[in-house]
């Protein structure tokens, strides 16, 4: 009789949890993510930066050769010596490439370096469209995912993936209780996010017509959400459940009121790390319950397989091994420390005796690889919409040009859009905010275009531009939400008061 294997070590309460299971599971989804990514980004990289978009990548990067002053290590993309619009288009192409292999379980982990790698070049070329922090979070998230292992468990990257999560959410809480006008802690913020809100969707409107006794619980409720709730993060499954739960809804009544790209959906795949490989087997049971036999049959056969393989875990360990563990504690210890760092900086006084590291810090802020998050600070309480207008007729009658994403027409609801992100739209909202003072390069260009080249913006518009315009202007309106009352008798979902407009832009012929 064969001897009994030996018992499994015991588990502390506190242990990871989370496994192979979870590991592959989420590989999948930030492939998913990393796919919805490129693809987003391949609708508008012309657009973006292309020879006759908003902000060329070509003539930036003959400015700063110009200079003589600035490295790849400042600037990195690979766009330094990769020209033209076909490469632009090429690279997308090859993103979503890598990320589907990604997604079919090849070679994962170079498929992330690949992916993260290719996806910092066009951030950074990007520059102001590419400059959110959710960029900075998916680079963050492809940078740990290049290094956990397949098919087994890593306790230690998914330690880090908690770290990451915790930043999110916790530096996020620190920001808004650091919120120069107190909205949060005064319980107004919420009765006014909604209506301020970059690109709100439709339920975004039922969400702000709800009592302003709800509201303020709403925005001390997050502080709660963001202030307390991440510690669970590294507590037992039972506080770590909790958590996932509680921020789980979070996300979801964001992707319900707010377009945000992908960001929501990867602040929900990152939750798979408070969960246990048995939590997910559970879940993934009860969802097969719901499918036909036959699939239900070829998943079973698959995960049979899968479990007969042999196990990385189980095979010798190689004479690196050692040495690759030291590696791996070292580079954990690295980003912790440059993690501290940024939110001592960013969120504390002491920050002002950390120059020492500043070399350190701004290498990597260039490679925006380890970040901080502070999202939603402070709750802007107005909302300020420009609208571009051209003019057929040297400037007697102006016909508005609505973007097709942002806030126009009254009478038009806001849709959903997400994941993706309509870049330009969402830069816009920027520009409202502060649209006293001198306009963004890439708002002037866009003028340009109108007057010039409209085929080149046409793609922005939900209407027709005209080929040749007389004029062009952009007038601003102040926006907000109808009530129920009104909506009811006039069918608008959006009321607004006229602020102004620029002086006309003649076009050049």
């Amino acid at each position: 009789m064969p001897p009994a294997p030996p018992a499994p070590p015991a588990r502390s309460r506190f242990a990871a949890g989370s496994g192979a299971r979870a590991g592959d599971l989420f590989d999948r989804l930030l492939a998913l993510i990393f796919l919805i990514a490129w693809l987003s980004l391949g609708r508008q990289v012309r657009l973006l930066i292309g020879a006759r978009g908003l902000m060329p990548i070509g003539d930036f990067i003959e400015a700063l050769r110009a200079r003589g002053d600035v490295s790849f290590i400042d600037f990195p993309t690979v766009f330094w010596w990769i020209r033209g619009d076909a490469a632009l288009i090429a690279g997308t192409i090859a993103g979503a490439l890598v990320a589907i292999a990604a997604l079919a379980g090849v070679r994962p982990r170079l498929c992330f370096a690949l992916s993260t790698a290719l996806y910092l070049s066009y951030a950074t070329a990007c520059r102001t469209f590419l400059s959110f922090q959710w960029d900075n979070l998916l680079l963050e998230c492809g940078l740990l995912a290049s290094f956990m292992p397949p098919g087994r468990a890593s306790p230690l990257t998914h330690f880090l993936f908690r770290v990451v999560l915790f930043k999110l959410y916790f530096e996020s809480g620190i920001a808004k209780w650091q919120s120069p006008i107190h909205d949060w802690q005064d319980g107004s913020a919420m009765t006014a996010y909604y209506e301020t809100a970059p690109l709100p969707t439709w339920l975004g409107w039922w969400a702000h017509n709800l009592p302003a006794a709800w509201h303020h619980f709403e925005s001390r409720a997050v502080l709660a959400l963001e202030l307390v709730v991440p510690f669970a993060i590294f507590a037992t499954r039972r506080w770590r459940l909790t958590a996932a739960a509680l921020l789980t809804g979070f996300q979801i009544f964001n992707v319900a009121t707010a377009n945000y790209g992908f960001f929501c959906y990867l602040a929900l795949a990152l939750h798979v790390f408070l969960l246990d490989d048995g939590d997910i087997e559970r879940g993934a049971n009860a969802v097969s319950r719901l499918l036909p036999a036959a699939l239900r049959q070829a998943l079973a056969r698959r995960r049979a397989a899968a479990a007969d393989a042999p196990s990385a875990a189980a095979t010798s360990p190689s004479p690196s091994a050692a040495t690759a563990t030291k590696a791996a504690r070292f580079g954990a210890a690295v980003f912790i420390v440059v993690s501290l760092l940024q939110g001592l900086i960013e969120f504390t006084e002491v920050g002002a005796n950390l120059t020492m590291f500043e070399r350190v810090l701004a290498v990597d802020q260039s490679l925006r690889l380890i970040n901080t998050y502070h999202l939603f600070q402070a709750i802007t309480r107005e909302r300020v919409e420009p609208e571009f207008q051209t003019s057929t007729d040297s400037g007697q009658t102006w016909s508005a040009r609505d973007l097709r994403h942002k806030a126009g027409d009254p009478m038009r609801a806001p849709d959903f859009v997400a994941p993706h992100q309509p870049r330009v739209d969402f830069q816009l909202w920027f520009y409202g905010l502060a649209f006293q003072r001198r306009e963004p390069s890439y708002v002037a260009v866009l003028v340009e275009r109108l007057c010039n080249d409209p085929a080149a913006v046409g793609a922005l518009f939900s209407s027709p531009l005209p080929a040749h315009p007389d004029a062009v202007r952009i007038a601003y309106w102040r926006y907000h939400f109808t009530t129920g009352a009104e909506r009811r008798a006039t069918g608008a979902w959006w009321r607004r008061e006229w602020m102004g407009a620029t002086r006309p832009i003649p076009c050049d012929r």
